[in-house]
């Protein structure tokens, strides 16, 4: 007899030390496949993954303050996505592009909001860089909007724009 489930078995929890490495593999898969041209030729493979992990991996044991946190989405066992906040911000929302349009996105934003909230933000904001439709037209389904606050970044090839985009919360 097959067993059934009404739900999908996923979730969104706070971070915990080993789930550096997963997170570190889902950012560099979604910076490979939504961010590359964007970033420019060689970025995303010249990536230091070893540093990214050690700076998750601090981030999750150590954050460097209150109201900075990280959470992570799982599809049973398996981190697909995660979330990292700070005050009034999210700094970081990445899911894997195996699992994307699975509602991973929607739940960590949920959580990183719900974070916020509890820490007393009344808003809260994120960027985008430039070209990046998708994440566009998934924050705009949130609530959120361009607020007209634009910064320069350099990636040691090009640089690249980002955008604000903020809400109240």
């Amino acid at each position: 007899m097959a067993l059934f489930r009404e739900t999908a078995d996923v979730s969104v929890r706070p971070a915990v030390p080993g789930d550096e490495a997963p997170m570190t593999r889902v950012q560099v898969a979604a910076w490979r496949a939504t961010h590359e041209v964007a970033l420019g030729d060689g970025v995303v493979d010249a990536l230091d993954t070893a540093a990214m992990q050690d700076r998750w991996a601090r981030a999750i044991s150590s954050p460097p303050g209150p109201g900075f946190a990280v959470f992570v989405a799982l599809a049973g066992p398996d981190v697909v996505g995660f979330a990292a906040v700070a005050p009034g911000q999210v700094l970081a929302l990445e899911v894997d592009p195996a699992h994307q349009r699975g509602g991973h996105g929607s739940r960590l934003l949920a959580a990183a909001v719900d974070r916020l909230r509890t820490d007393g933000a009344d808003t809260v904001a994120t960027w985008v860089l430039d070209d990046d439709s998708a994440r566009e037209r998934f924050l705009s389904a949130a609530g959120l909007g361009p607020d007209g606050t634009r910064r320069v970044l350099a990636t040691g090839v090009r640089d690249v724009v980002e955008h604000r985009w903020s809400a109240g919360i």
